[in-house]
């Protein structure tokens, strides 16, 4: 069934209130007088789609970009079989180690945060590693609060640089079959730019107010891993092999299920060990955002609002217009329901365009706490420590660092351009 085909079988006004509703309530968050959080939101919004919208399930799974979800899937499972096997708290522990120097020390966290949530999942790192750094930076007397939002903000930064730094950029590869290595030779600069100009913002802004106004006794006991360093070298050398054929011609989705089967058939891990670390609920919201943007593209409504805008002089097309339009959506009804509308709207023809995408929304969602999951991982996991970071405390760090990172972006596009 084509697209007209679709729109002259379902009834526009109910898909349009479905999707309005839809993104309304992931904007708010919740839904008075129920406990329904977002994902559960875009979830409900799908079944309406079925139930309201008269989209059939056959309709409903062809909506669905199959290759992100499997390529996501993946690499929950590389993740999950690196966490197991101690890799992450490895790492967490050695970075909390060096607090002799504090300028030092956040430029490090900074940098292994950002290089490790490059090529794995960056809510992941932020899980992992708050915790045990916020835990050490307390015991040494030392404030966590600029050192944590820095672990959140350097997450989402090292994101931005490859195809498979988050959900979000996974999704844009696939959709708009984005080569591996051009995206990250375009996006290196503007990357760079955007953590040299974080390192600096964050340490000028806080280093006057490093004395920690928190007791030592309040850290409670977490979880942790050993190291299995068998484990860890197998899981390193997996990941390196998938990363190197990322820059070949053979599917990602394919490379990472390969991956993911090797661990599956693990000696070490039970299959239910994984599993319990991989994030099914990122699944469930893309699946029901593919579905519910889907039906949307069907009625026609968002090619016709782009070229109103057109005719207004609003042009998403455009470079700036579309970074600038990405990272204030990413705050306004989150990064991934930003970008999934998006990319049914603007003109992916140029490579370029999906790349300003895949930086801007993981540049925009620095700004505030709910501009990304793993903004609110580390709000959540210092709460657990005792440790309140108000929206206050990260929006005095994360706008001027987003300000920035969206400056250096305009700037390279400009260049580009």
């Amino acid at each position: 069934m084509n697209a007209p085909d679709i729109a002259a079988a379902h009834p526009k006004p109910v898909i349009l209130s479905i999707f309005a509703l839809t993104y309304l309530g992931t904007a708010i968050g919740r839904v008075p007088g129920l406990k329904l959080n977002r994902v559960g939101i875009v979830l409900l919004g799908a079944i309406a789609m079925l139930i309201f919208g008269r989209f059939e399930t056959k309709e409903a799974v062809q909506c669905i970009n199959w290759p992100t979800i499997l390529l996501l899937f993946g690499f929950f499972v590389i993740s999950a079989q690196l966490r197991l096997s101690g890799f992450y708290d490895w790492i967490a522990g050695g970075v909390a180690t060096r607090l002799g120097h504090p300028a030092r020390f956040l430029l490090l966290l900074m940098a292994v945060a950002g290089g490790l949530s490059a090529f794995l999942n960056n809510d992941i790192v932020c899980f992992v590693f708050a915790p045990i750094v916020g835990s050490a930076l307390i015991r040494k007397q030392m404030n966590p609060v600029p050192f944590l939002i820095a672990l959140a903000v350097s997450s989402n930064l090292g994101a931005a640089a490859t195809l498979i730094g988050n959900a979000q950029n996974m999704m844009i590869g696939e959709v708009a079959h984005l080569g591996f290595g051009h995206y990250m030779l375009w996006g290196a600069a503007p990357v760079l730019f955007a953590f040299a100009a974080a390192f600096g913002i964050i340490w000028f802004l806080s280093s006057k107010n490093l004395q920690s106004p928190f007791s030592p006794d309040a850290c409670p006991p977490r979880e942790k891993y050993p190291l299995d360093l068998p484990h860890t070298i197998k899981g390193l050398v997996i990941l390196a092999v998938v990363i190197g054929f990322f820059f070949t011609s053979f599917p990602k989705e394919i490379i990472a299920l390969a991956a993911a089967a090797i661990h599956l058939a693990s000696p070490k891990f039970r299959t239910e060990d994984i599993f319990k670390l991989i994030d099914w609920s990122v699944l469930v919201l893309f699946m029901g955002l593919f579905i519910v943007t889907g039906a949307f593209q069907s009625t026609g409504v968002g090619d016709q609002a782009v070229h109103w805008l057109m005719q207004s002089g609003v042009d998403l097309n455009r470079p700036t217009i579309l970074a600038l339009s990405t990272a204030a959506m990413s705050n306004l009804i989150s990064n991934s329901a930003a970008t999934m509308l998006l990319l049914k709207v603007v003109n992916l023809a140029q490579p370029s365009t999906a790349y300003i995408l895949a930086l801007a929304n993981s540049f925009g969602g620095n700004l505030i706490i709910i501009g990304s999951i793993a903004n609110i991982i580390v709000v959540q996991q210092a709460r657990d420590l005792g440790v309140n970071i108000s929206f206050r405390d990260f929006a005095r760090l994360g706008i001027p660092v987003t300000l920035a990172a969206l400056a250096g972006l305009l700037g390279w596009i400009a260049l580009m351009t």
